[in-house]
């Protein structure tokens, strides 16, 4: 089979954009229980479970820099509203109402409409999530017709694995998951040539449960456009308003400043053009542009070995990061080892004590010494919420 099809392919795209909303709902779900929001509450005698108040989630959008103003914020929840995401207590406000009204996420009272489509994104979603939490072999670097591909499953070891983890009871209907959750644009052949077959075939997962969605996004009717990107993709905050062009420094060691607007963290994989400096995405003209000059902060690369070597001007440090709704507020360039190209003043990194020019050792308690930042970046955005990253830095003597 030499490609899915068009008609595949554009069925595929709608059910990705389905499920961005599903899984960006899951997190603002989250999010709110952790911030305490949705909670039991009593009106005329009666309690109401695990709900939110309507004009006290417009409110917190807001101050959490979700939305800039409370007519952004009210589309924002009319669509969870529209996609059965959440509802009225009651059902009887089919309308986002910026009143004291009390919403709940259907998936808090067992009233989610499971339908097969999002069987198998919260199918998928699990399987991501078993993948990255335990110790396995199945994603690796691999090549196939001699391009080399990061991340990949081969087929037969992932339907293997299924069957390990009981996912799936018997091989025909492991491979029959497979095509499902391509279909779904949740794994993807890396070539994009081949439907899921039992085999040595190499296959990637195309969504990234783990990357934090803004809510903005939902309204965006070309989000699912984006592609996901590895460039370094974790690295701005939004501190400003959504219209708004914020920016934050990059200190180069001779102290020259350069400006860098702030836009979403998935904007930051763009090429640079003819100007020499980093313009956005064609397929992202509604975010800010990029002005980042592309230019290395280091006054000289250094070597892994160098590093390391005993007695050296390099001195080791370990920074435990927990990322914010936006990132963890750095950037990293370079390959063998990578630096850090620069840092949101305002963000968890900077707060850790990262700082530019530091190299990156490892990550997770993985040896990063010898990858590029593409590999990095990808460790990073693939993980956890908090990561734990080794550096080392020239010593002031």
């Amino acid at each position: 089979m030499d490609g899915i099809g068009n008609t595949m392919q554009k069925k595929a795209a709608e059910l990705e954009r389905m499920a961005e909303v599903l899984v960006t709902g899951e997190q603002l779900r989250l999010r709110l229980h952790e911030s305490k929001v949705i909670k039991d509450r009593r009106h005329h005698l009666r309690t109401y479970p695990n709900c939110f108040v309507a004009k006290e989630i417009v409110d917190w959008l807001i101050e959490h820099k979700e939305a800039s103003d409370r007519d952004t914020s009210i589309k924002i929840m009319q669509k969870l509203l529209d996609q059965s995401i959440i509802h009225h207590v009651c059902d009887e406000h089919k309308e986002f109402k910026d009143m004291k009204l009390f919403y709940r996420f259907r998936k808090d009272d067992g009233t989610f409409p499971l339908d097969s489509e999002a069987k198998v994104f919260m199918r998928g979603q699990r399987i991501y999530e078993k993948l990255m939490n335990t110790e396995n072999t199945l994603l690796q670097t691999r090549e196939e017709e001699g391009v080399t591909y990061e991340r990949t499953l081969v087929a037969s070891e992932f339907i293997d694995w299924l069957l390990q983890e009981g996912e799936m009871p018997t091989r025909e209907e492991a491979e029959r998951l497979g095509r499902r959750l391509l279909e779904h644009g949740i794994i993807q052949h890396v070539s994009n040539k081949h439907h899921f077959v039992d085999g040595g075939l190499l296959y990637q997962f195309r969504m990234n449960f783990r990357r934090r969605r803004r809510l903005m996004e939902l309204l965006n009717e070309r989000f699912r456009s984006i592609p996901e990107n590895h460039d370094s993709p974790f690295c701005l905050r939004k501190q400003g308003s959504e219209g708004g062009n914020t920016s934050f420094l990059s200190v180069s060691p001779t102290k020259e400043i350069k400006v860098v607007s702030a836009v979403r963290r998935s904007s930051m994989s763009s090429s640079c053009g003819s100007s020499g400096y980093y313009s956005s995405s064609p397929t992202l003209s509604s975010s800010p542009p990029v002005l980042c000059n592309p230019k290395s902060v280091l006054k000289r690369q250094v070597s892994p070995e160098e590093l390391q070597t005993p007695g050296g001007p390099y001195i080791k440090k370990t920074f435990t990061i927990v990322g914010d709704a936006v990132g963890w507020g750095f950037v990293v360039r370079g390959s063998k080892p990578c630096h850090i190209q620069a840092v949101d003043p305002g963000g968890p990194a900077a707060a850790a004590g990262m700082k530019v020019c530091q190299f990156v050792v490892a990550v997770n308690g993985m040896n990063v010494l010898n990858l590029d930042y593409r590999t990095v970046s990808s460790l990073i955005l693939t993980g956890p919420r908090t990561v734990v990253m080794e550096v080392m830095e020239e010593a002031d003597y």
